[in-house]
Order: structure tokens, then sequence, then C-alpha cells
């Protein structure tokens, strides 16, 4: 079924009426390729009304390719505007002799599709690579100061650190930091930092009535 797609207008680029994407086209192929170079050559002119039909004949094959590369609806069709965005900014560089119109949309999406897998994959390894190093600066047997480290009790443990084991837990703990994070904060190496997290963490645990490490 057809869905209800955003207008460009914060884009700069104002549909005339509201777009529906959809998967498939009412048109012929052959139709479709003489249709969109006519279209094509007037949004070269910037004509924004033949770019609203243009995004009417083109959106299926550029829906189509996003949502197969992506897997999900709601991310295809946040990339398939950002794909028209781009369509409408980089149309002059189009090549009528080098191509068809649907072909090169096909390529921009297939591009744009491709590079938000790997910018979501990447995120999710960032963020997995901070929960490790949280993780790890519990030295795995700290949970019971972990879990405590907002309180008054706590805080007052702190004071049993040295000034560098405090500073370096308050970051990662009280502050959220991982431990690249906490080592750019305090412009140290990475394995100092894991150091002085551990020591402190295994110092607190004693502080807090638990068996030394």
């Amino acid at each position: 079924s057809a869905m209800a797609y955003p207008s460009f207008g914060s884009y700069g680029v104002q549909m005339a009426r509201p777009r529906r994407l959809s998967l498939v086209s009412s048109r012929s192929e052959l139709d479709q390729i003489d249709v969109v170079a006519v279209l094509m050559e007037r949004v070269q002119r910037g004509d924004r009304e033949a770019f609203s039909d243009l995004y009417d004949e083109l959106s299926p094959v550029v829906y189509g390719v996003t949502l197969r590369v992506l897997r999900d609806k709601a991310l295809a069709e946040e990339v398939t505007q950002e794909i028209f965005v781009e369509i409408w900014k980089t149309a002059t560089r189009f090549d009528g002799a080098r191509g068809n119109v649907r072909s090169w949309a096909a390529t921009i999406a297939h591009r744009r599709a491709v590079d938000r897998v790997r910018s979501v994959e990447a995120a999710r390894r960032r963020d997995q690579a901070d929960a490790d190093d949280r993780e790890e600066a519990t030295g795995g047997v700290d949970d019971e100061v972990v879990s405590k480290m907002q309180s008054d009790v706590v805080r007052a443990a702190l004071n049993v650190l040295s000034e560098k084991q405090r500073k370096a837990i308050e970051l990662a703990y009280f502050d959220g930091l991982s431990y690249r994070e906490v080592a750019l904060a305090l412009d140290l190496p990475e394995g100092t930092v894991k150091s002085r997290i551990r020591d402190g963490m295994g110092r607190l645990r004693i502080e807090l009535g638990g068996d030394p490490l």
C-alpha cells in the first residue's frame, strides 16, 4: 500500500501537492524514461513544479532500492527524503548522454542506503565499545559499588581515594564517561585510566564493607 510522504518544504523544495511513496508506477518503463528525461531537463533549469512530478516518477525505484538495502520502512522513507533533496541539489550534474535518469537516481539511492547502514553499524559499535569500557572499569566484581555510586555514603568513601583515582572514578560513574573519554578528559593514556579506576573501585568496595579484590 502507498505510504504518506512528507513535503520538502524544510529543504526549500515545496511540493505542489501531497506526495505518496509506492513501490509501483502506473507508467510503462519506456514511457517513464521519456517523461522523466523531459522532467529532468526542466528540473535542471530550476523548475520546482517539474521536480514535484519527477518525484512521482522516480519515487517507486528510489524507495524500492532503499527499502531493499535498509529493510526498515520508516528508515527507508527518511533516506528517500534525503535522496530527493540530493537529486534536487545535484540535478545539473546529471548527463543524459551517460545514462538515463532512473538509473542515476537508483545509483544515488543505493549509495545513500549503504552509507546509512554503515553509519548505523558504526554507531552501534561505538555504543557497545563504551558499554564494554564501563563494564571493564568495574573489573566485573563491583556491581555493589556501582549500584550505590549516587549515595552520600559512596561520596564520603571517595575521600579515602587519591585525588587521581577519585577524579577518574567521578568522570566514569558520575559523569558517565567511557575509558576513552576519561583518558581524553584527563589527558592520560587509556591504560593509566583503567588502572586508576580498577584500583580505586577495589578500595571503595572495601570501604563499603565488601570483600577485597
